[in-house]
């Protein structure tokens, strides 16, 4: 259920109070069977990854930054597969990773609603460098602001900051540190961070005054440090969520048996006005029992943050009243910056520049989008012949680049002075195709319209349309 002012307090609390997070079933302490038999395969593999073929989609980009303490961290960025409505950070569970199947689709869902959306490993863990036994959980604020600072370089600044279990807490402290932010959002988080002190310790109470104790992470040893445990200790929460001052969303099974939905109603009371809560009815705490569950929350999330993402003027202006008709492009382009909204017909399109040269990088450039058109033209144009010659042709792929060079430069080329535009097409058929139908493949490809439109002589006629000032 989905409201605004829901009080999880309603909802049934369970008997089971067990660790915050899943590698902690791998201590060598004894821990609640509840919480060891969230990681038990019959083969004994690690069940909660994905494969990584699965984890380089298309539309993924490998990315490494520095880290709070100056290590490489190394992460993905999800890359919406058409406008860019806002970005958004996601942190992992108490020792996880990017790649839990749960994040990745959460990430995805995220991404194909809009938003840019970057996952990465904490210091110590995954791909990430740096040694996990120095890490605690300050150091995993400190790296989520490092995250954040990437992405606004990259992409802009971050819109929505989004955490499961520890790292639902860690977003909720950070986002203090961050102005940009619009709407956070903690999934199976704990309220407070002494709670998996505490469960670290109730295997094992004795270890309170250890310096260090070691645990097993995907078959790999590595040490906690008492410094965790008594960072962990100092609470953290208790005042970030009530000067929170942001929309929140909290994310919470009632049957949770890691991080009970206790902690759901203490999160959500101590937050102010606006706040909502959905219960993930029947979910596991990882969100890998069943793979819907993480999409349910990936794509609720979307659709609740939209409101919060401010939208250009541009956006707005193309979102409303004006019609493109048909064979006509409708463009508009707001009162600062370079990003413009496009409208062909029913579809939507946004255009900007990269953040290198002034612009917020929320969709293809001009230059980019006329080579986007060319090599659709021309895919669609082979396409067609293919079809109507009964040729087996399976796929058509195409590289376009545009550059500038000298005329002088250019053998092809009538102009012989000044400046001229070339654009380099890479071609390739695949398909059980003799040569000669290649051949003939890559001469139908230079007839395609646009292409026609490109090299023949083109007039451009441009009219001043008269607007009134509703201000006047």
């Amino acid at each position: 259920m989905v409201g605004s002012g829901t009080d999880p307090s309603r909802a049934a609390l369970p008997t089971v109070y067990a660790i915050a997070d899943l590698s902690t079933a791998r201590l060598g302490w004894q821990l609640p069977a509840s919480a060891r038999r969230m990681v038990q395969t019959a083969d004994g593999r690690e069940p909660h990854t994905v494969p990584e073929d699965e984890v380089m989609a298309a539309q993924t980009r490998v990315v490494r930054f520095p880290g709070a303490t100056g290590h490489e961290l190394v992460g993905r960025v999800e890359m919406p597969p058409g406008e860019v409505l806002g970005r958004a950070v996601l942190a992992h569970c108490f020792s996880c990773g990017k790649d839990l199947k749960a994040i990745v689709r959460i990430s995805r869902a995220l991404a194909e609603q809009g938003l840019i959306v970057l996952r990465f490993d904490f210091t110590g863990l995954g791909e990430s460098a740096g040694d996990f036994a120095d890490t605690n959980f300050s150091s995993n604020v400190d790296d989520l602001e490092a995250a954040a600072g990437f992405l606004s370089e990259e992409h802009g600044p971050a819109d929505l900051m989004v955490g499961h279990s520890l790292g639902g807490a860690a977003v909720l402290a950070v986002a203090g540190r961050l102005p940009e932010v619009k709407a956070v959002a903690p999934i199976a988080a704990p309220s407070s961070t002494d709670h998996l002190r505490r469960t670290l310790l109730e295997g094992a109470p004795e270890r309170a005054g250890s310096e260090e104790a070691e645990l097993d992470l995907g078959g790999r040893r590595v040490k906690v440090r008492r410094q965790l445990l008594e960072d962990l200790a100092e609470g953290h929460l208790e005042s970030e969520i009530g000067q929170l001052g942001r929309p929140l969303l909290v994310f919470h099974s009632p049957v949770d048996e890691v991080v009970g939905i206790e902690h759901a109603r203490k999160i959500f009371k101590a937050a102010r006005h606006p706040k909502s809560f959905v219960s993930l009815d029947g979910a596991d705490h990882l969100l890998l029992a069943n793979e819907a569950d993480s999409r349910f929350v990936g794509g609720v999330l979307a659709r609740w943050a939209a409101r919060y993402l401010e939208r250009s003027e541009a956006l707005k202006k193309a979102g409303g009243d004006e019609v493109a008709e048909g064979g006509e492009v409708f463009v508009a382009g707001g009162p600062e910056g370079y990003e413009t909204a496009i409208r062909a017909g029913r579809h939507r399109l946004v255009a900007d520049e990269p953040i290198a040269v002034g612009g917020t990088d929320r969709g293809p450039n001009p230059y980019d989008l006329l080579l986007a058109a060319l090599g659709a033209c021309k895919s669609m144009t082979l396409r067609m012949y293919a079809d109507r010659k009964g040729w087996p042709l399976e796929e058509v792929r195409l590289r376009l680049r545009h550059h500038k060079l000298h005329a002088k430069d250019c053998e092809e080329c009538r102009s012989e002075g000044g400046r001229v535009d070339r654009i380099e097409v890479q071609l390739e058929v695949t398909g059980d195709l003799d040569a000669e139908q290649r051949r003939r493949l890559r001469e139908i490809s230079e007839r395609c319209p646009v292409h026609q439109t490109l090299i023949s002589e083109t007039s451009i006629r441009s009219a001043s349309e008269e607007s009134s000032d509703s201000s006047s």
